[in-house]
């Protein structure tokens, strides 16, 4: 299932910045809007397969798994 997240980017003193909106902390920094557009895309895989292994470590096992939508 693909999601679609939300880049926000600016260019700034010749860099371009940019984070996801709806994840916070995936925040990125390049050169060009190209990279920054691939970095924040591995950076935001990065950071929801981090998330996913904290709350499958928390719960241990015996849980359910279903899917929501907004």
């Amino acid at each position: 299932m693909n999601k679609i997240y939300t880049a926000l980017t600016k260019q700034v003193n010749g860099w371009w910045i940019g984070w996801i909106e709806e994840v916070p902390g995936v925040n990125c920094q390049e050169k060009t809007h190209e990279q920054l557009l691939e970095t924040l895309k591995i950076t935001l895989k990065e950071a929801l397969e981090l998330n996913r292994q904290d709350a499958l470590t928390a719960l241990g096992t015996d849980f359910h798994e279903e899917q929501i939508a907004i």
